[in-house]
């Protein structure tokens, strides 16, 4: 049998120093970039989709449809779950990365939302919103753009409210699909005109 190659640890970690300034270098890019009309909006949107607010608005409106609307809202509630779940007991405990770090001379400090005290690695807000978006949509394709562009905007206002780095948001909207992806199988989901549920 060959020997496997052996890989080298010290580009292994060149990799991920590699990586780790990029996403330092992308997020100062959006810490100096002055957008006075997107400051207060994602500001607002970050909060309201604190504890995944905004997507359990919709799943209450989609329950009170019945047929494949409820479905769906059941779908991606319990989606939210599972990536909520894996992001905050799994994701932030086992890398443990610190939040940005936000100069005391920031030159837009009324952008800014609380800094969280959890771990900033995975983004639990773009998980759970992803999630939600990705769950929700093959069985109510009608709300597939308008959910993704709302999971897509929760994630960007995480990075512009200086909360998360971009890496984070990537690494919680891979989260989100793979979660969708896991209790749409479940659930024994074959299209968007099948779907069981309890």
């Amino acid at each position: 049998m060959p020997d496997r190659p052996q890989r080298d640890p010290r580009a292994s970690r060149a990799l991920l120093r590699d990586l780790a300034a990029l996403d330092q270098a992308l997020y100062e890019a959006v810490t100096v970039t002055d957008t006075p009309t997107l400051d207060h909006a994602l500001r607002r949107l970050s909060a309201a989709a604190d504890h995944s607010k905004i997507s359990f608005a919709v799943a209450g409106l989609l329950a009170l449809c019945p047929g494949r609307p409820r479905r769906a809202a059941v779908l991606g509630v319990a989606a939210i779950g599972v990536a909520s779940t894996t992001a905050n007991l799994l994701g932030k405990r086992l890398v443990r990365r610190r939040r940005p770090h936000r100069a005391e001379d920031s030159p837009f400090p009324g952008r800014h939302v609380p800094m969280p005290k959890s771990a900033s690695f995975p983004s639990g807000h773009t998980a759970s919103a992803v999630a939600f978006a990705a769950a929700v949509g093959p069985v109510l394709p009608v709300a597939t753009l308008p959910l993704g562009l709302l999971a897509c905007a929760v994630g960007y206002s995480r990075i512009h409210t200086g909360v998360h780095y971009p890496g984070d948001v990537i690494a919680g909207a891979v989260l989100g699909t793979g979660a969708a992806a896991a209790v749409l199988a479940a659930r024994n989901w074959d299209g968007p005109h099948r779907t069981r549920c309890p």
